[in-house]
C-alpha cells in the first residue's frame, strides 16, 4: 500500500535529492534541475519550487542553514538536509523504484472514448500524433547521444532512456490502433452504430 507522505509532490524529491550533495538555496536548486534537463521529469515554475521548499521546511525535512547576501543579489536563504529529510528521500525512492503505480495520463483518457470518433478522423488525429510522437523521440535520441559524448554518465540519463522506451511503445501501440480504424469490418460497424448521431 502507498504511503501517505507529508510533502507528496515529486517536486520534493528532486529538492531532496538535490540537497543530499550539498547545502544550496532554492535559486540554485532550480538552475542545477533545468541545467541536468530534470525540469523534463519535474513539473515545476519557481513559485512552485518555493512552496515546496517551505512545505518541505515545514515537516521537517530540510532546515534553514544560513542567509547569505551579496551587493548584487537579494537574501538568499540556504537549506540543508535534515536527518529525517535524508531518511524520507530513501524511503520514498525505495517505494517508487518497488511499487509500480496506477497513473492517469491524458492519452488513455482519450483512447477510453475514441470510439465516438469517426474512423476516419481518429486515423487522422492519430497519424499527427505519430509525427509528434517521432519527433520528440528524435529529440532525446540527440540529447542522449550528446550527454554520452560529452562524458556524462549513462545512470544519469535513465530517465532519458525510460520515456524512450515509452515513446516507442507508444509508437508501435498507435501505428497498430491506426491500421485497426482503418479495418473495414470496424468502419462498418462504427457507422452502424455511431453513424447516424454525427
Amino acid at each position: 500500500m502507498e504511503k501517505r507522505r507529508k510533502v507528496a509532490n515529486p517536486l520534493a524529491l528532486a529538492v531532496l535529492a538535490e540537497l543530499l550533495a550539498e547545502p544550496i538555496h532554492p535559486y540554485e536548486m532550480g538552475r542545477r534541475l533545468q541545467a541536468h534537463g530534470k525540469d523534463r521529469s519535474f513539473k515545476y515554475n519557481r513559485g512552485s519550487l518555493y512552496m515546496v521548499v517551505e512545505q518541505l521546511r515545514k515537516a521537517g525535512f530540510i532546515t534553514e542553514q544560513q542567509t547569505v547576501r551579496d551587493t548584487q543579489r537579494p537574501e538568499r536563504t540556504i537549506y540543508a538536509l535534515t536527518d529525517d529529510g535524508r531518511q524520507e528521500f530513501y524511503d520514498w525512492m525505495r517505494e517508487l523504484v518497488t511499487t509500480p503505480r496506477r497513473e492517469y495520463p491524458q492519452f488513455g483518457v482519450a483512447l477510453s472514448l475514441l470510439s465516438l470518433l469517426s474512423p476516419a478522423e481518429a486515423a487522422e488525429l492519430l497519424e499527427r500524433r505519430l509525427v509528434a510522437l517521432s519527433a520528440e523521440v528524435g529529440e532525446i535520441n540527440e540529447a542522449v547521444r550528446s550527454a554520452l559524448t560529452s562524458g556524462v554518465l549513462w545512470v544519469f540519463l535513465i530517465e532519458e532512456e525510460y520515456r524512450l522506451a515509452a515513446l516507442e511503445a507508444e509508437l508501435g501501440f498507435v501505428t497498430q490502433l491506426i491500421e485497426s480504424l482503418e479495418q473495414p469490418d470496424y468502419v462498418r460497424a462504427w457507422q452502424k452504430i455511431f453513424g447516424s448521431r454525427t
